[in-house]
């Protein structure tokens, strides 16, 4: 039981954590918050991807680039130019890897107002820290996996990450129905998205991309907004008032 539990908890905590800081906070700068929160979701985001801990920097520009090449061969993540999941996956890993250690040329435009914290994310995208933790993950199976069949699910967790990208990156671009005519392939993958937090509304959020809410018809859910709502009430993150042309051009 407890290993079912780890799963779900990584899983949501993880996927929030990209969803809430990656996505929405470096990405679009769909809301502002302060430097000492900026570092604790930093901190945040360590915590919950673990071994597959994405730095915030690096997925932002990656991200931006996937709205300015949307379906075109600069897209870092296009099923249009991957034969199948796995090379995308592998295609994906070498933009960010290209990103993170400086052998791309990034455009000015895709690093403007970038959270930074160059020495956590050095130890953090670090082959010791990911190790590390891959060794507690594999300590809390070896102690709570009951069935054999449990160990299935370790390297989803040691590679949680990708899997959520890949989720959405290869399906939304190829399955689901459309709410927005756009001049990309991007769908809405989930009709109620509780199982991705949001991330499945890709068409919604190909047509505003810096919308702090994903969803836009009456069933769908979005998660994150509330917590995103409560977050603001409570004045840790101020939103964004951006005007209707930036929330649809804005990358």
């Amino acid at each position: 039981m407890f290993i079912i539990i780890l799963f779900i908890a990584i899983w949501y905590l993880s996927l929030f954590s990209q969803t809430f800081f990656h996505h929405r906070y470096a990405s679009h700068g769909a809301f502002t918050m302060n430097k000492f929160w900026e570092r604790f979701f930093f901190v945040f985001t360590y915590i919950t991807q673990g071994t597959h801990y994405m730095s915030p920097r690096a997925y932002a520009i990656m991200h931006r680039m996937h709205h300015a090449y949307t379906d075109t061969e600069n897209d870092p993540h296009s099923p249009a130019f991957s034969s199948n999941l796995i090379s995308m996956m592998l295609r994906t890993r070498r933009f960010y890897n290209d990103i993170v250690k400086g052998h791309m040329i990034v455009e000015e435009r895709f690093t403007k107002n970038l959270p930074k914290w160059d020495v956590f994310d050095k130890w953090a995208n670090s082959t010791a820290s990911r190790v590390l933790w891959g060794l507690v993950y594999i300590a809390l199976f070896v102690i709570f996996a009951t069935t054999p069949w449990m160990y299935l699910l370790l390297p989803i967790i040691l590679g949680m990450g990708a899997f959520h990208g890949a989720l959405i990156n290869w399906f939304a671009h190829k399955y689901g129905y459309i709410n927005f005519r756009l001049k990309n392939t991007s769908r809405n993958l989930l009709f109620i998205d509780i199982l991705m937090l949001g991330e499945s509304y890709h068409n919604n959020h190909h047509k505003r991309p810096s919308a702090v809410n994903f969803g836009k018809r009456w069933h769908e859910i979005d998660p994150v907004y509330p917590i995103i709502k409560l977050l603001a009430w409570i004045r840790i993150i101020r939103l964004q008032q951006l005007p209707p042309a930036m929330i649809v051009n804005r990358n």
